[in-house]
C-alpha cells in the first residue's frame, strides 16, 4: 500500500496481476484503494453476525474459511470485484485517470424538471477494467478445482452486476437563492457500504451449487433439487461454512469468544446467537461524552464533559 506505482517493478507486490499492473499503473492506487473500502465494508456489513470478516485483514494471504467455497467466500468474493470496479469508475469521474474521465451522457430522455449534465461515474470504464483485475487472477490460477474456480467467477460477475443495478440518478440545484429553476443531473453510484449491504442479503440468501455437465459444458446448478435456477445477482458457494462458535484453525474459525453481544436484540448480534449458547459476561464501562451544548451567537458550540456508566455485554 505505500508503493508510488510510478514503475513496473512495484508490480511484483500483486504476483497474480503482473502482466495487468504493469500495463496499467495508472490503475493501481485505485486498486488499493478498493482493497482498502472492500475490507472496511465488509467488516461494517457483518459486524453483527458470528463471521464478521475479520479474516480479510490478513488479505492477501486469505485463510481457509476463505479458500474452500464458502458462502463466505462468495460475499467476499463478490464485494471484492464490486469494489474494484467502483473505485475505478469513481476516479474516472474524480479526473485521477488519463484514459477515461465522465461518463457519457445517458441515453434515455430526461425528465421535465432536468437536464443531463455533471460528471457521471464511468461504469463503462470500471466494468471493463474491474473484470480484468478481479478474474485474472482466478483464470490464471492452477490452485482448486474447475467448480471454484466456476463458482468465484460467477461471484464476482454476481458482485459487478450488484454493483450496475445500484447506478441512480443524482442532482445537482442551480437557482437564484437555490430556488432549483435549474436541475442538472447524472448517472452515479453509491457508497460501498450500501453495496455491502445489498451482498449481505444476497449473502444469507446464497445458494449451495454443484458443477455439472449440462449439454454441450459444465454449468453451476443447484445442489438440492426443489431450488430455483441460479440468476446472475445470485452469490452462489459448494462447501458449508464452520458455525464459527468455536476457534478451529483448520477450518478458519475464529470463534465468538470476547465478542461484545446486544442483550435486548432478538437478531444475529444478540447474546444468545453470538455467543453460541455460551452464556455471556456483564461488566460496566464509563464513558465519557459532549453533552448539554449550546449555540452561542456568532458563531461557536460550547459543550460541557458528562460521564455516564454503561453496561457491556461479552460472550463468554
Amino acid at each position: 500500500s505505500g508503493a508510488a506505482w510510478t514503475e513496473g517493478r512495484q508490480c511484483r507486490l500483486v504476483p497474480g496481476q503482473l502482466p495487468l499492473c504493469r500495463r496499467h499503473l495508472e490503475l493501481m492506487p485505485s486498486v488499493v484503494r478498493a482493497a482498502r473500502l472492500a475490507q472496511a465494508a465488509c467488516q461494517l456489513a457483518l459486524a453483527d453476525m458470528r463471521w464478521n470478516c475479520s479474516s480479510v485483514r490478513r488479505a492477501p494471504n486469505l485463510g481457509p474459511d476463505l479458500l474452500r467455497g464458502t458462502r463466505e467466500s462468495a460475499f467476499v468474493y463478490a464485494l471484492a470485484a464490486a469494489a474494484v470496479t467502483h473505485s475505478i469508475a469513481r476516479a474516472c469521474s474524480s479526473g485521477e485517470l488519463p484514459l477515461c474521465s465522465c461518463a457519457s451522457v445517458p441515453s434515455e430522455v430526461p425528465g421535465p424538471d432536468f437536464r443531463w449534465g455533471g460528471c457521471g461515474d464511468d461504469l463503462r470504464y470500471g466494468l471493463q477494467l474491474g473484470a480484468a483485475f478481479a478474474d485474472s487472477p482466478v483464470k490464471s490460477s492452477k490452485a482448486g478445482t474447475q467448480a471454484l474456480r466456476a463458482v468465484k467467477l460467477h461471484n464476482n460477475a454476481a458482485g459487478r452486476q450488484v454493483l450496475s443495478d445500484s447506478l441512480e440518478t443524482k442532482c445537482k440545484c442551480h437557482g437564484v437563492s437555490g430556488s432549483c429553476s435549474v436541475k442538472t443531473c447524472w448517472k452515479g453510484l453509491p457508497n460501498l457500504d450500501e453495496i455491502a449491504s445489498d451482498l449481505k442479503s444476497k449473502y444469507l440468501a446464497a445458494i449451495r451449487v454443484t458443477h455439472r455437465l449440462i449439454g454441450p459444458r459444465k454449468q453451476l446448478v443447484p445442489k438440492e433439487m426443489d431450488v430455483r435456477p441460479v440468476k446472475e445477482t445470485d452469490l452462489v458457494y459448494l462447501t458449508h461454512s464452520p458455525d464459527y462458535c468455536t476457534p478451529n484453525l483448520h477450518l478458519g474459525s475464529l470463534g465468538t469468544q470476547d465478542r461484545q453481544c446486544n442483550k435486548t436484540s432478538a437478531g444475529s448480534d444478540s447474546c444468545n446467537l453470538l455467543c453460541c449458547g455460551r452464556g455471556y459476561n456483564t461488566y460496566t464501562e464509563e464513558v465519557v461524552e459532549r453533552c448539554h451544548c449550546k449555540y452561542h451567537w456568532c458563531c461557536y458550540v460550547a459543550c460541557k464533559t458528562c460521564r455516564r456508566k454503561v453496561e457491556r455485554y461479552v460472550c463468554k
